[in-house]
């Protein structure tokens, strides 16, 4: 009576062991590390680079070691004896490499091969356990306000074609649109075509010297509008490159008028994140300029390629569409070339637009203009004899296809000309992701500490350690040999709760430590209630055998009752809550599940090996039993 086949003893050990297998890789803590990358996915980092980058590190006695570049060339990563020192030597790092190279901040794993190798990963920690990595973005507004005035300028012109409206009209510095006429009359159905056209802008006419004048600015309720939007639309889409990246737990929420903060926990690809995030990457779709259009029409020309032919490639001013009406974008290979590739789709309003410009020029090339907001630094001497820092944003701009259209196109098209499969990935996680409606520039970017600080997590780490302690003491001193089972049972569910948290690359966070205490106390709380039933059997009159067979099988319902309770709780809280809640639910779920194993399978395993198929007078139960 009360044996177990050694199957199911078996089960429980490889159990066991896969749990002190998978949660061996929380032993090996991070290093401080420097990681270098090409501003593109295709970029290569060559070993002249990384012996530049040391060079400076060595020039100001910054000690390094591990030094290696990644498999694919397009990374580098220096580790760092001194974590203090990662600010520094990163701005040591990119004053030595110069633009075209991102420089962030990494934690590099420590985790030996034979245990990556089977996919052994230490658990993520949360910003408030290990830190990660913080940046705080500033949205260029006013770059979002000024293309919108451009809108308006080139909608105006159009307009007033269409109306046959003969004037000169052109976009100020101050981002005014002015119109001259040489008549009142003309100047008054003009404001009067804008007024009906966009009534968001506020028209004034004035005349001098014979000329009329009229001039239409964003009221200051529509400039405010756009500069919110432009924001919230950052806002939105750097949360779906987020999602993209797979970070767990990650922030991402606005920070006063035109700032985002956003922190990425336990990130290992810090350049890769940088890189993603702050890229500005747009694409417009323009038809190729008519080299034999009047002088009149070629204001209308507006980008010149040097990459196409003797003369170039212009394109016209007019935008067919952007990258913003861009649904889904997936990265490919051309079946005819193998060239790189990336199948775009449109929404609805976007395929319309397309089907009717390209439906009116068969036979004229359609160029594809990809735009990147770019940052040149230059370093200058302050008044009081520093060295300041100067970041000037520039857009950088090339024509990445340049096609005939044959047919009209749809919602459904390809574009090519695309360095590398890497460059037509990126490309596609941009477009899929979102465009940016207005520009970023890194403001900051740092390393985050533990935000409670070092002292409250130790004192976390301590509760358990405490918890886990007086229960222990209370186990043996109130069950003695039983008690002994049940302390094995729950330092094997602390193992297994860590072991399937790595596995399931769950986020540990300071409540999910407190998620773990009470875990400690649910998984001794199945094993008080099997005891205490085994006393009762006992007092009963019932043998040892008996009881010890009574105590688990009738306390099992009770158990699981309990615990499916607690985790429906558990999992409306994963669903309702977030940040630091889900962190707790996450903790508790996975610790609900264990415990149930341990303080039924594993305490009854243990107690089986002690009392099972022999005969037994007396159990060491307390209690007088």
């Amino acid at each position: 009576m009360n044996k177990y086949p050694w199957w199911k003893n078996a089960l429980i050990l490889l159990v066991v062991a896969f749990g002190f297998f998978y949660a061996a890789p929380n032993l090996y803590s991070p290093d401080p590390a420097i990681q270098i990358s090409g501003e593109s996915s295709g970029a290569e980092i060559s070993q002249a680079d990384l012996n530049r980058a040391l060079a400076s590190l060595d020039a100001e006695n910054i000690e390094h070691f591990g030094e290696t570049i990644g498999e694919k060339g397009n990374s580098a990563l220096i580790r760092l004896k001194d974590r203090e020192q990662q600010l520094t030597a990163q701005k040591l790092i990119q004053r030595a490499l110069g633009d075209g190279y991102i420089v962030a901040l990494n934690l590099a794993p420590t985790t030996p091969e034979w245990l990556t190798a089977w996919g052994g990963q230490p658990m993520k920690l949360g910003l408030d356990l290990s830190g990660g990595v913080h940046f705080l973005l500033e949205v260029d507004t006013d770059s979002a306000v000024a293309s919108r005035q451009e809108f308006y300028n080139t909608g105006i012109k159009r307009v007033l074609r269409k109306e046959r409206i003969r004037g000169l009209v052109q976009l100020q510095d101050n981002g005014e649109i002015q119109g001259r006429f040489n008549t009142e009359e003309l100047r008054d159905k003009a404001a009067r075509v804008i007024r009906d056209e966009y009534n968001e802008l506020q028209v004034t006419k004035t005349e001098d010297e014979g000329n009329f004048y009229l001039t239409a600015v964003l009221t200051e309720q529509k400039r405010k509008e756009i500069e919110g939007y432009a924001v919230e639309q950052n806002l939105t889409t750097l949360r779906n490159r987020v999602n993209e990246l797979g970070v767990s737990e990650p922030l991402v929420q606005r920070q006063g008028k035109n700032r985002i903060v956003v922190e990425l926990p336990g990130i290992q690809d810090t350049a890769e994140a940088k890189r993603i995030l702050g890229k500005t990457a747009n694409l417009e779709f323009r038809l190729e300029a008519k080299y034999d259009a009047p002088l009149s029409e070629r204001e209308r020309f507006d980008f010149r390629s040097n990459d196409y032919g003797d003369s170039g490639a212009w394109l016209e001013k007019d935008i067919v569409i952007t990258g913003e009406r861009v649904s889904n974008a997936q990265a490919g290979f051309d079946q005819q070339t193998g060239q790189a590739q990336v199948n775009i789709t449109l929404d609805s309003e976007g395929g319309t637009m397309m089907h009717r410009v390209t439906r009116h020029n068969i036979n004229r090339r359609l160029g594809v203009l990809f735009i990147e907001r770019k940052t040149r630094t230059t370093y200058v001497e302050a008044a009081d004899g520093t060295e300041k820092i100067v970041k000037t944003p520039y857009d950088e701009k090339h024509i990445i296809s340049l096609a005939t259209i044959r047919d009209a196109l749809g919602v459904q098209f390809r574009i090519t000309g695309l360095d590398s499969p890497a460059e037509a990935a990126e490309l596609a996680l941009l477009l899929r992701a979102g465009a940016l409606a207005a520009p970023i520039d890194f403001v900051e970017e740092r390393t985050v500490g533990p935000s409670l600080g070092a002292e409250n997590i130790k004192q976390g780490v301590l509760s358990v350690q405490i918890g886990l302690g007086l229960v222990a003491l209370f186990m043996l001193v109130y069950y003695r040999v039983f008690g002994i089972a049940a302390v094995c049972a729950l330092s094997a569910n602390i193992v297994l709760l860590i072991s399937v948290m790595s596995v399931l690359a769950a986020t540990l966070t300071l409540p999910g430590i407190a998620g773990i205490v009470l875990t400690v106390g649910m998984a001794v709380d199945a094993n008080v209630l099997i005891f205490s039933r085994i006393r009762e059997e006992l007092a009963n009159r019932a043998s040892p055998q008996q009881a010890i067979s009574a105590g688990f099988d009738r306390a099992f319902v009770t158990i699981m009752d309990a615990n499916i309770t607690t985790l429906i709780v558990a999992v409306i809280l994963y669903a309702v809550g977030t940040g630091p809640v889900k962190g707790f639910a996450v903790t508790l779920s996975i610790g609900i599940l264990t415990s149930m194993f341990t303080a039924i399978m594993g305490t009854r395993a243990i107690i089986n090996l002690i009392y099972g198929g022999r005969r037994v007078n007396k159990l060491a139960i307390g209690g007088g039993a």
